[in-house]
């Protein structure tokens, strides 16, 4: 079954949107705890409770980049700089990753002939590394940080 990852946040991205939603109704003159922030933000996505996102987003495993993130990396060879622009959970430790590349990059290696490439969709593991693999057991993409 697939579903969007970005539809449940991490915990860090959860209490960072919890400290915004505190400070955005301070701002507006309405004090609350940062424990009723916290309550408003699960209750956003779907949850009965900050307890049940805790234990939602804690047990599940992250995949390598999220949605709108900036990532760089190596594919099939070329190092190249891309923003992500899908992220689908397949099974557990599988994301399918869709990228939109800053600059084409040439996947073929041959000095007469070029293919280039300016988005790629590949299925990665939790590291961010493609399960198909070249001739020389390279992985075809490996993402990493900017």
């Amino acid at each position: 079954m697939e579903h969007r990852v970005s539809a449940i946040p991490g915990l860090e991205e959860a209490k960072t949107q919890a400290k915004a939603l505190r400070s955005e109704l301070a701002r507006q003159g309405q004090e609350i705890s940062h424990s009723a922030a916290l309550e408003l933000v699960a209750k956003a996505h779907g949850f009965h409770d900050w307890n049940t996102l805790h234990a939602r987003a804690g047990n599940r495993p992250q995949p390598p980049v999220r949605l709108g993130d900036i990532t760089a990396g190596r594919y099939l060879g070329q190092d190249f700089l891309a923003e992500v622009i899908g992220v689908t959970a397949l099974s557990e430790g599988r994301y399918e990753v869709e990228l939109q590349l800053d600059q084409a990059v040439d996947v073929v290696t041959f000095d007469s002939f070029s293919n280039f490439r300016s988005r790629i969709r590949k299925v990665v593991d939790a590291s961010g590394r493609s399960f198909d693999r070249t001739s020389d057991g390279a992985p075809h993409l490996v993402l990493r940080a900017p």
